[in-house]
């Protein structure tokens, strides 16, 4: 059986993780917090080129969605990535690998009669 109230939880967090990196200053952010284990949010401002308060917003939906955690170092606050809130986009993306490799490079659309493809369209 189905366990819908899961699954729907499922894509909430996965909606969410996609919605917090929707945005190239955002990505530009975890792409940066990939390169050390961890840093000051003056140091994402200088190498993000953006404003400290524009940076500020980005790294507040960040923490929301879970993806970037912050510890009060007084008198700043050190930022570093959870990778583990990551788990369900990753699980879904391995589905859609799994299912392209499984099917070959073709796209295509499957009714009951028939698969119809781009070649058929062409």
């Amino acid at each position: 059986m189905i366990d819908r109230r899961a699954d729907e939880r499922s894509a909430d967090a996965i909606a969410g993780v996609a919605k917090a990196l929707a945005h190239p200053a955002r990505v530009r952010i975890v792409t940066f917090l990939l390169s050390r284990p961890g840093c000051i949010g003056g140091d994402i401002v200088d190498e993000v080129g953006l404003a400290q308060s524009t940076v500020s917003e980005h790294l507040r939906i960040l923490k929301g969605a879970g993806l970037v955690v912050g510890e009060i170092e007084r008198p700043r606050i050190c930022y570093s990535l959870n990778p583990a809130v990551l788990a369900p986009l990753h699980a879904l993306i391995g589905q859609i690998e799994a299912r392209h490799a499984a099917e070959g490079d073709a796209p295509g659309c499957y009714t009951p009669e028939l698969k119809i493809t781009e070649e058929t369209n062409a």
